[in-house]
C-alpha cells in the first residue's frame, strides 16, 4: 500500500485503483475537535483538487478536497455516529470515504511522507 498526501492535508492510501482518503493528523490538531462531516454521495465521479464535503469543528469549517479524480465508492458511516474519529483516528478508523482512481499519473503530483513532514515544518 502506498501513501500519498495533498497540499490541502489530505492523505490517500493506495490500493491496485482504489484510494481511501482522510486528513492528516497535522489537519486535525488544526482544527480542533471535529463535530460533523458531511461525507461526498457514493457514486459521485469528482476531480482532482475539488471540493467533495466539509468538516466542520469547533474552530472552523473545511472543505475536504479530492486528491485525485474518480467515482466515490465508499464513504465512512462512522463518521455520523462519532465525527471525533478523524480526530483520534484520522488515519486509521477516521478515514473519509474511498474512491476508485480514473487517473492513476494525478497520483504522481502529491507528496511522499517525508515531502509532507517538509511542507508542514516550512
Amino acid at each position: 500500500m502506498s501513501i500519498k498526501y495533498s497540499e490541502d492535508h489530505e492523505w490517500i492510501a493506495i490500493e491496485s485503483d482504489i484510494g481511501t482518503i482522510g486528513i492528516t493528523d497535522y489537519a486535525q490538531s488544526l482544527l480542533g475537535d471535529i463535530v460533523f462531516v458531511e461525507m461526498p454521495t457514493v457514486g459521485t465521479t469528482v476531480e482532482a483538487g475539488v471540493g467533495v464535503g466539509v468538516i466542520e469543528s469547533v474552530k472552523a469549517a473545511s472543505d475536504i478536497f479530492a486528491p485525485v479524480s474518480g467515482d466515490i465508492i465508499e464513504v465512512n458511516d462512522d463518521l455520523d455516529a462519532d465525527p471525533s474519529l478523524a480526530n483520534s483516528e484520522p488515519t486509521g478508523r477516521g478515514w473519509f470515504f474511498k474512491i476508485r482512481v480514473s487517473i492513476p499519473t494525478e497520483l504522481e503530483s502529491l507528496m511522499d511522507e517525508i515531502a509532507y513532514k517538509e511542507f508542514i515544518a516550512d
